[in-house]
């Protein structure tokens, strides 16, 4: 079996650096980047805090999640700009473009990571260490925003070794390396560990990742249950998960964000759901393809994760449907946990089909409306291909 090669991109900085850029397009003669600047929320609000920095005002002490207030007390000139998801979209669809080059297997991981399975292209493109710096270089010097790429025998190998210094940089973390370069870091470094977690292998007198890999993965267990056996395997390097691509006829659709702060308003966590439902429902319409399952997943603050799934008595592809049963499924997680912030969230449809089955006892009209439904949903989304996202919208986001 040949031996896999991942390949993981994570854009520094990316809401301060994707605003820069885009500022710069439009005619900006400043660099926000090197300015005391913030991406934040609206200070008015509780929700003012901030998402991302500039390298300056990490200097003098900013740090993300803090209040602007306490930013401003820091750093008493900071320049505020507000996070613009819409804009962040634009330039993670066209990294994503650009890499596609490279690989038929690429997981858009988040809105700023992309995993790329470079197995089958090796001797296609050659080298991955060369490849990846054409990779970074090309997206500095075309798309004016910086990138880390790491490279490794896995997925999770790829994403620590993107994590080394940073940015513009290229990193190996592989198997043979792990030793040298992973088990020297603090435990806190380890993809996976949460605050609360690290707090309690500290405790343990577990204090790097070496010392993790090399404890009794039963004492693990004993103290962690299923997460202790997951910290075990990572420590040690482990990890089989696929490159979930969004190439040819998938069995199942996933569209997920690490938000940029821990949502805990029921409202704003609606609105990322209904975000979420409408990109999945326009990639599962041009696959051209139906779904009678529709599944989210909620990853809180402190690393748990809860998922849960709705099996349908009909085939769905439209935003609203999926949406609907995305919130009703937030719902039953949510009560669980009420008293936990949301901090990435996963809307996803499975068992999916290329072939629209309704039952026989409907009338005939319901097919003719299921077409007339398919031929509207074909038109608006021309539209917007052709005059963009905002030339659509829904009608309860007008002037708001």
């Amino acid at each position: 079996m040949m031996k896999r090669i991942i390949l993981h991109v994570d854009v520094n900085n990316a809401f301060l650096s994707w605003t820069a850029v885009n500022m710069l397009h439009n005619g900006s003669k400043v660099d926000i980047r090197n300015r005391y600047a913030v991406i934040g929320g609206d200070e008015a609000t509780r929700h003012g805090i901030v998402l991302a920095k500039s390298n300056p005002a990490k200097k003098r002490g900013v740090v993300t999640a803090e209040t602007l207030y306490s930013a401003r007390r820091k750093c008493p000139y900071l320049d505020v700009y507000p996070p613009d998801f819409k804009i962040y979209k634009k330039y993670s669809d066209r990294m994503y473009t650009y890499l596609s080059n490279y690989s038929n297997k690429i997981e858009r991981y988040s809105i700023d990571e992309c995993f790329i399975d470079y197995t089958d292209n090796y001797q296609k493109y050659g080298d991955p260490v060369k490849l990846a710096y054409k990779i970074k270089n090309d997206i500095r010097d075309n798309f004016g925003f910086t990138v880390n790429v790491g490279i490794g025998d896995n997925k999770l190998l790829a994403k620590m070794a993107s994590d080394f210094l940073k940015p513009d940089k290229v990193h190996t973390l592989f198997v043979n390396e792990i030793k040298e370069k992973m088990w020297p870091l603090n435990v806190d470094d380890l993809f996976m560990i949460g605050k609360a977690s690290s707090k309690r292998l500290h405790e343990m007198n577990i204090n790097t990742i070496g010392e993790l890999a090399n404890t009794d993965i039963e004492l693990l267990i004993k103290h962690f249950k299923s997460m202790g056996k997951m910290m075990w395997e990572y420590a040690n390097g482990i990890d089989d998960s696929e490159v979930e691509s969004e190439r040819g006829n998938p069995k199942s659709i996933s569209t997920s964000v690490v938000l940029p702060y821990d949502y805990t308003i029921i409202d704003e966590i609606r609105k990322i759901i209904k975000d979420l439902s409408a990109e999945t429902g326009r990639r599962l319409r041009n696959k051209k393809m139906y779904t009678p399952n529709v599944g989210i997943w909620v990853k809180f603050h402190d690393f748990t994760k809860i998922s849960k799934q709705i099996t349908l008595d009909k085939l769905i592809n439209s935003d609203n449907d999926i949406y609907e049963n995305a919130c009703k499924l937030f719902d039953k997680v949510y009560n669980i946990d009420g008293d936990k912030k949301v901090r990435s969230l996963c809307v996803s449809v499975s068992n999916l089909t290329d072939v629209y089955k309704v039952q026989l006892s409907l009338l005939d009209n319901v097919l003719k409306e299921e077409n007339i439904n398919d031929e509207l949903k074909k038109t608006l989304e021309d539209i917007k291909k052709k005059y963009g996202d905002k030339s659509i919208t829904y009608a309860d986001r007008i002037n708001k």
